[in-house]
Parts: C-alpha cells; structure tokens; sequence
C-alpha cells in the first residue's frame, strides 16, 4: 500500500509526513512524498526573467525534498517525488492514480489554531475532487505523533445510507487490526427545528444498530451516540485520545468516486483535535 503525502517545506508539510508515518505504521504502507511545482511561473510582462530562475527553483525543490526526508522514522519506507503541475492539488491527485496510491495526507493550513484543523486552498481543493480518502493532520502534529494509530472513529449519519463509509471503516480497521467506534452526531438545535419532539438519540440508536447488524459476525465495534445543542458541541463531548483517527464519508453532493465535504463533516473538522480521513462516495466499491 501506498500514501502520497503531499509536502512543501513548512511547518505544514511536516505535519503531513508525521502523519503518513503513523498511518503507513499502522497499515504497513510506504510514503511517497511528492512537492509541486507549477508548470509554468507567471512574470510580469515588463519584467526581467533571470537567467537560470528555473533551474534554481528545481534545485532549491530537490533540497526540500531531502530535508522532508529525514523528517521520515527509519522505520517507515519512503520516496520522493518532484512534480511539475499548474495545480498543486492535481499534481498530488494525478501523482496517487499514477501510484495506484490509497490515500492523500496532507497538514493544516498554517494560520489555524494549535491541535485543530485549518483548510487552506490545496485541501480544499483536494476535498472537492479527490477520488482516494484524503487524510488530514491537525496543526503541529508533528510535535507528538504517535506511533501507530489508537482507535478509528467512523461519524455516520442520523439516516441509513453510508454503506461506503462503513465497509472503507470496517475494511481498514480489519486490515490494521485495529478498534472501531460507530459514532452518530445528535444536534438538539437541528433536532428542534426539522422534527420538533422527536427523539434525535434514539433514532442515531436505531441507526447505529442497524448498521451494527449488516457488519460481519463477531465484529468488535462499539456504538457511541452523543449530542449537543449543535453539531461542534456534540463532537467536542467525545473523549479523543493520541492515536485516535476519525473517518468521515462525503456529502450526497458528491459525484461517484470523488470527495465532496459536507457541511456537517466540515462542522466536525473545527473542534476534532485528531487527524481526519475523509472517504469518497461510493469509496468502497
């Protein structure tokens, strides 16, 4: 198995590869580390084009891509990649189908707060047209990663309908051996106003059972439901620990094959202090 991690040589891109060393521990995968250049580096009409500008910044890149290197645990197999594209994005998306690569990591935007996630243009990018789980690395994550990933939380929804999601949960937490909780958001306020007295937890219940049921006999997985008056206060009721991982799937919006985040995936991404993997629609089949 094989995860790109897409790098630049910032704070950021060392949260990505401390990411991609725990989870290619945890699933016996190698790194491919990839930095993009774009194809073509726009000047002003009047300006002057120094002689060799090119060949510096590709010099310049191959030293980065050194320095991202040693940034990688002895332990985990890697290899870099320079790659010339007019989108970031694109290069890491066209570089994991060339690789036949499971997963995107990437860190947060550089402006976020500490231990939480923060959207800059590649992820969002990537989160719109991915078509591998893109995994995501709250900020300064590369202070403490663990070694192995704890647990793998998959949030599904209050309805029916997220058989992808479950069988990539089910199929990765099998594959790493690794725990997995069952998790549905309960929002009182949403609750209120689209079905005022019904009983939102025992519903998520329902579901949750359900779902529980159509898994294979002898699963280990645990059920969990908690509820707030909005989905960030629901989520940040959890106990999350180092290690822990939570995977969501995308929003109906999405086209077959391709990440589209939803809202409330993009609600849990603001408090959730631990790394995030977001699934493609239709991801499992």
């Amino acid at each position: 198995m094989r995860l790109i991690v897409g790098y630049q040589a910032t704070p950021s891109g060392a949260d990505g590869i401390a990411l991609g060393a725990t989870l290619a521990r945890s699933l016996q995968a190698s790194l491919d580390i990839c930095l993009v250049l774009p194809r073509e580096r726009p000047v002003p009409s009047k300006a002057p084009v120094e002689a060799g500008y090119d060949d510096i910044l590709v010099d310049q890149a191959a030293d980065w891509l050194t320095e991202a290197l040693t940034l990688v645990p002895e332990d985990v197999e890697a290899r870099t990649h320079l790659l010339f594209d007019e989108s970031f994005a694109r290069g890491l998306i066209d570089c994991a189908e060339h690789c036949d690569a499971y997963m995107i990591v990437v860190g947060a935007a550089g402006d976020g707060l500490l231990g939480r996630h923060s959207i800059g243009t590649v992820t969002s990018d990537l989160l719109h047209v991915a078509h591998v789980p893109v995994a995501l690395a709250p900020r300064g994550y590369r202070h403490s990663p663990p070694q192995r990933i704890r647990e793998l939380t998959c949030a599904i929804g209050s309805r029916p309908g997220a058989a992808e999601l479950v069988e990539a949960a089910t199929d990765l937490s099998t594959s790493a051996e690794l725990p997995l909780r069952l998790l549905s958001l309960v929002s009182a306020e949403a609750e209120s106003i689209q079905a005022p007295g019904s009983n939102g937890l025992a519903k998520a219940e329902d579901v949750l059972r359900t779902v529980k049921a159509e898994l294979p006999a002898g699963s280990d997985v645990q059920l969990q439901v908690a509820e707030g008056s909005g989905i960030e206060k629901a989520a940040s009721s959890l106990d999350w620990h180092s290690g822990d991982v939570l995977m969501v799937g995308s929003s109906r919006l999405a086209q077959p094959h391709r990440l589209f985040l939803g809202s409330v995936a993009a609600k849990m991404l603001r408090v959730v202090p631990v790394p995030m993997i977001v699934v493609p629609r239709e991801a499992g089949k």
